[in-house]
């Protein structure tokens, strides 16, 4: 059988090869055969507690075997996934889970400070099952189940729900522009479409050891997890504690003989200046795959140097599309100073340019907004109908025809071998660390506290990190300290800005519109960020 859902890819693997390595974590392991069979009780527990065909489940736990169990067990229940940052403080949690109401939260002992009675009564969530003990929620009034209880007590059969390929498979939530993360859905195919692409075009096969960077909540954990599954192939995990420390990551892609690499340039800039890459022996690494943020060309000169026997790639698409483009690197010459191209349009995509009249660019020099077409494109934002059809445009190119193409957002052109250049965002979003983080966000957390007046985030071009974010803030009587803490209380880590400036007044242009430009060039002039 074709798999045309996710879930499948796991049972067909575990049918050709029971034994094989599925996921590796801390040493530990789970076959395709385990992981097959646990997940189905987990999706029969699941059941149990009252989860339906359609329903959203929350992930909210670290990276571990469990945490994989649990993700296929709710896709074997008919129901979708909605990761959600470990580390996000409560206030976080409690706007995704408001807007989601999953039925079911999968969660840790450790993070029953954040999952109250309140929240729970308040989303309308029924159950919760823990990856590691069930009995810190036993004052909860909703339903409670141990993952070694399930995996003790439920069938390893397959529940067999009955599901198509359009239904959704998971929720991304991203920064939204209104200060409330807002959740793309994927649907199977959306997923299956990019998975299949890449394992072809990567030749990705059973002796393959994915490695497994980004959180769920990234769309790049997409890659990891699926392209592994479809091929038969071995995925590692790599500990949130280990993720930023490069020598750590070197010593792990040695050990465990990777083969594939996927994460932000960020992270490879770090591996190859603080990683001691010479001595590693890293032969084993026959891709090096990158996304999410542009990467400083002489880093990555540098990085292909220090890895000769591996071949370089970098994809490009923002969550709503998954990866629309790719492009592999060539050897790059010493003075190249420009960044590579985002490339070509991947198999089953089609990326169109339109002008700001409304034209299509296919000329090399002419700019314009990229646009996408094909089966990899969200389904809209969840709950959120009015921007869903913002997101999208009537195709110029398909008369007679009811179609869409999704707006990215990011101003390109076209280089002479018909490869897309990305020249940057039509609005306020930006990239940082590799994360999308819309600034708008960010300043409704600053104009929370009572006593800011003025706030402005400001994005800072930094060459490891795309880009670090000052924020620049008019209020009495507080330190940045004090208004750092009070971000980190409503912010992921990585949305916090590094620092903060205080000021009597906000430039303003002659609409009295905050003079974004104008701080931009005041934080370059004072050095932007240590």
């Amino acid at each position: 059988m074709t798999a045309f859902l996710l879930h499948h890819l796991v049972s067909e693997s575990a049918a050709r090869a029971p034994g094989a390595p599925a996921v590796r974590h801390g040493g530990d392991q789970l076959s395709y055969a385990d992981l097959d069979a646990q997940s189905c009780a987990v999706a029969h527990a699941l059941a149990e507690l009252g989860v339906r065909r359609g329903d959203r489940v929350a992930l909210y736990a670290p990276k571990s075997l469990g945490a994989v169990t649990a993700l296929y067990g709710i896709l074997k229940a008919g129901a979708t996934y909605v990761p959600i940052d470990a580390a996000s403080p409560a206030p976080r949690l409690a706007a995704i889970v408001d807007q989601c109401r999953p039925r079911c939260i999968v969660t840790t002992a450790d993070r029953r400070d954040r999952v109250d009675a309140q929240l729970l009564a308040r989303a309308g969530v029924a159950a919760i099952l823990s990856v590691d003990d069930a009995e810190p929620f036993a004052d909860l009034p909703v339903a409670r189940l141990a993952l070694a209880d399930a995996l003790a007590t439920f069938p390893a059969s397959d529940p067999a729900v009955p599901a198509v390929d359009h239904d959704l498979a998971y929720v991304l939530f991203t920064s939204g522009s209104t200060g409330t993360p807002k959740g793309v859905m994927l649907s199977h195919l959306n997923a299956l479409t990019f998975v299949r692409w890449a394992v072809d075009t990567f030749d990705i096969a059973s002796s393959d050891r994915l490695s497994n960077h980004a959180p769920f909540t990234f769309d790049l954990s997409v890659l990891d997890l699926y392209a592994a599954a479809q091929a038969g192939a071995c995925v590692t995990l790599i500990p949130e504690a280990s993720a930023m420390f490069p020598t750590r990551l070197a010593e792990l892609v040695e050990r465990e003989r990777l083969t594939v690499w996927y994460s932000v340039p960020s992270v490879l800039t770090l591996l190859l200046t603080r990683g001691a890459l010479a001595e590693r022996r890293l032969d084993s690494l026959r891709w090096v795959l990158f996304a999410g943020e542009v990467f400083p060309t002489k880093y990555l000169r540098r990085l292909m140097q220090a890895l000769p026997h591996a071949r370089f790639a970098n994809l490009y698409g923002p969550t709503e599309t998954n990866v629309i483009t790719w492009y592999e690197v060539p050897p790059l010459p010493e003075d190249r100073t420009e960044p590579i191209p985002i490339g070509q349009a991947c198999r089953n995509t089609d990326c169109i340019v339109l002008a700001s009249t409304g034209e299509v660019v296919a000329r090399p020099g002419e700019e314009g907004l990229l646009y996408a077409r094909g089966s990899t494109v969200m389904q809209g934002y969840y709950g959120r109908p009015e921007e869903s059809a913002q997101a999208f445009v009537p195709n110029p190119l398909a008369a007679g025809r009811d179609e869409r193409l999704y707006c990215t957002g990011d101003w390109v052109t076209l280089d002479g071998d018909g490869n897309f250049l990305y020249l940057g965002r039509r609005d306020h979003m930006v990239k940082t660390g590799g994360y999308r983080v819309e600034l708008g966000e960010i300043e409704t957390a600053l104009y929370a506290h009572p006593v800011v007046r003025e706030a402005a985030a400001i994005p800072v071009p930094d060459d490891v990190l795309g880009n670090r974010i000052v924020a620049v803030v008019v209020a009495d009587g507080l330190t940045e300290a004090e208004l750092r803490q009070h971000c980190a209380a409503r912010l992921p880590r990585y949305m916090v800005p590094e620092r903060i400036e205080f000021r009597d007044a906000l430039p303003r242009t002659a609409t009295d519109k905050v003079d974004r430009s104008a701080l931009a060039s005041l934080m370059a002039v004072v050095g932007g960020v240590e």
